[in-house]
């Protein structure tokens, strides 16, 4: 036998008649005869389920959400005082243009700064638009870093697609 550690998400309570008869709740059984209802309730904590996905899915530096259940699937990193706002926005509504939920830090900020938010928040995808920008690529990466890709933003959404549908991600 082994004892695990398990949190609670959904939980059954059985009623009994109690509400039922208090109700005047009641039904015709099998042989025709009229009996209480015998209640239950099912719930299922919301508030439960995330906090267990963030204790099974993070690290120091943040979240690590799960592909299906990230608020945004991909997080577009800009770089650099002189990053073309434009060509940013570009990249973001091609994403978009593909069904991706996209964040945008659009903050003037360090990529220091901006590289440990975006790991805090923890999309599943990260694309760090920097001064490569100009040449038509980007940097694309996973949140726990297992792959990190140069990629032609003409092939962006197809390799973020890829990652997204990854066993694991």
């Amino acid at each position: 036998m082994a004892i695990d550690r398990s949190v609670e998400v959904g939980h059954i309570f059985q009623l009994g008649t109690r509400y039922s008869q208090a109700l005047d709740a009641r039904y015709l059984d099998a042989n025709g005869k009229d009996a209480p209802m015998v209640m239950g309730c099912y719930g299922i904590g919301i508030s439960r389920i995330l906090s267990v996905v963030i204790e099974q899915h993070h690290d120091d530096s943040g979240i690590r959400w799960p592909a299906g259940l990230a608020p945004y699937d991909v997080e577009v990193v800009p770089l650099g005082k002189n990053i073309d706002a434009e060509a940013v926005d570009a990249v973001a509504s091609a994403l978009e243009a593909e069904g991706l939920d996209v964040l945008v830090d659009d903050r003037p900020g360090s990529a220091g700064v901006k590289f440990a938010d975006a790991d805090l928040i923890g999309c599943p995808v990260q694309v760090v638009a920097g001064r490569r920008l100009t040449e038509g690529a980007v940097e694309v990466r996973t949140r726990d870093r297992s792959t990190v890709l140069e990629v032609d933003i003409t092939d962006l959404t197809k390799t973020v697609q890829q990652l997204l549908t990854r066993p694991g991600q």
